[in-house]
């Protein structure tokens, strides 16, 4: 007699969620006895990945790319045949802007904290007492163990000292989490640099020897291309390619759920006029939605306090003479400590050099901060205005842009603040007990990265699977 087939709904078309569905269908390949469905609320696969064509320019409205080191995503576009699709950033160099100067990224310095003497002791960045402040590192002893959680503030300060943090660290990580350092979990967001002042007795050192040992482990690699990966097609080609890769018939768009419901060992999977009942779901939406969907169980608690902010981009498209830069780089990011309602802008035609036609500049603007998003609901021409303004004071922009995207995300970009990683580990031993064959993904989680979400989504599939084959 036949083992009717094993039912895992996954919720959530986004990264996360397609990383998921493409790992269940290469078990079902394998021969696993499985069946899936994957729901999507909007029209369209992606999240927050989203790609504009427009008169021979690939603007990015979301992520532009990913850290190449972190190889999950480039092994699934390969699992899918999409490899000779990738291809590394055109150039390396990032800048700072303090006041309105721009100062090239030491070189050496990983995530901001320098790791070459000489170029760090150069930099106009810093002052003299800056400067010495930041090698106190190299004889100050470590205070917090691992298992603690402090903020990312706290530890750099302590370590490297507040120009370091402030003109060199903050301005880059805000670019990742756009958050509050002295609020961010060093836990939830670089254990590894605790482990690093732990093993090696400082942060400097333990990044130095970490940096030397990736060298010679990938010099090849690295001389062929930079530290980004994106898709000659934008990234959003990469969405489409994973969608053709899953059977037809187990996507559905426009599915918006009401709630999911334990009934027994199973979970009904609730819909306005319909409902599909499944022995184990992945769900990968956003975290204030996923509490709803469960009736708002006080087990979720945690995911409607979480704390998000609110960004928006602005790409504009202009005649390459109308932007004359003088700077070989990616583009730059801006200390806080200033007066610039930008917090970042990326030289998108220099960082990527097939995402413009000849002879045109396509630049990038980032604004929104924690705290500080107001900006983000004004109207796209005043959100044009003051990033033209800002960048105005850098180099001389003539006239207006041929065309402008604003692209606003409203509390998209979750805030893992300290104790984050404690409540995320309570959260899934209570579901664990509440609802088993239940798994939670995604960007609120473990990592917001794109290669992050790929880990939890992939993560989460073969905990599905592994449960639906223990009920059999």
């Amino acid at each position: 007699m036949r083992t009717l087939k094993k039912r895992i709904g996954i919720i959530g078309g986004g990264i996360t969620g397609l990383a998921a569905a493409c790992h269940l269908e290469q078990a079902i390949a394998s021969g696993a006895n499985i069946d899936y469905d994957l729901f999507e609320a909007s029209n369209r696969l992606g999240g927050k990945i989203r790609t504009e064509y427009r008169n021979g320019f690939i603007i990015e409205r979301g992520p532009d790319s990913f850290l190449a080191r972190k190889q999950s995503m480039a092994r699934l576009a390969k699992e899918i045949g999409m490899e000779n699709e990738l291809l590394a950033n055109d150039t390396g160099q990032a800048f700072i802007l303090k006041g309105e100067t721009l100062h090239p990224m030491p070189e050496g310095a990983v995530m901001g904290i320098p790791t070459q003497l000489k170029p760090f002791l150069k930099t106009g960045l810093l002052s003299p007492i800056g400067k010495i402040v930041a090698l106190k590192d190299l004889v100050l002893p470590s205070v917090t163990e691992s298992d603690e959680d402090i903020s990312l503030g706290h530890f750099f300060r302590r370590r490297l000292g507040d120009e370091v943090v402030d003109y060199l660290i903050e301005p880059l990580l805000s670019g990742i989490y756009a958050g509050d350092l002295d609020r961010l979990s060093l836990r939830s967001t670089f254990p590894q640099f605790q482990k690093m002042v732990e093993e090696h007795g400082s942060l400097i050192k333990g990044i130095s020897k970490q940096r030397t040992k990736n060298q010679r482990s990938t010099k090849s690699i690295e001389k062929k291309q930079g530290m980004f990966l994106s898709f000659k097609r934008g990234l959003e080609s990469f969405v489409d390619g994973i969608e053709a890769y899953l059977q037809n018939g187990t996507i559905y768009k426009n599915a918006c759920i009401n709630e999911i419901v334990k009934n027994e060992n199973r979970y009904d999977v609730q819909f306005m006029n319909d409902s599909r009942r499944y022995d184990s779901v992945i769900v990968t939406t956003p975290a204030p939605v996923v509490g709803q969907m469960f009736n708002d169980d006080q087990h979720f608690s945690y995911l409607n306090e979480m704390k998000a902010t609110s960004v928006a981009t602005v790409a504009m498209a202009f005649k390459e003479e109308q932007v004359p830069l003088p700077y070989d780089g990616t583009g730059f990011v801006v200390s806080k400590k200033g007066d610039h309602i930008i917090t970042a802008c990326t030289w998108t035609h220099k960082k990527w050099k097939h995402t413009a036609p000849e002879g045109y500049a396509l630049l990038r603007a980032y604004v929104g901060r924690t705290n500080d998003s107001e900006i983000v609901d004004q109207s796209d021409e005043q959100i044009v205005k003051a990033a033209l303004d800002d960048l105005k004071t850098i180099t001389h922009i003539e006239g207006q842009p041929e065309f402008f995207y604003v692209t606003r995300w409203k509390e998209a970009m979750p805030q893992y603040e300290v104790g984050h990683s404690f409540k995320v580990e309570k959260l899934t031993e209570d579901i664990e007990k509440t609802y088993p064959g239940v798994y939670l993904a995604g960007g609120a989680y473990k990592g917001i990265g794109l290669p992050d979400c790929i880990d939890q989504g992939e993560a989460a599939a073969k905990d599905a699977l592994m449960f639906v084959k223990g009920s059999l």
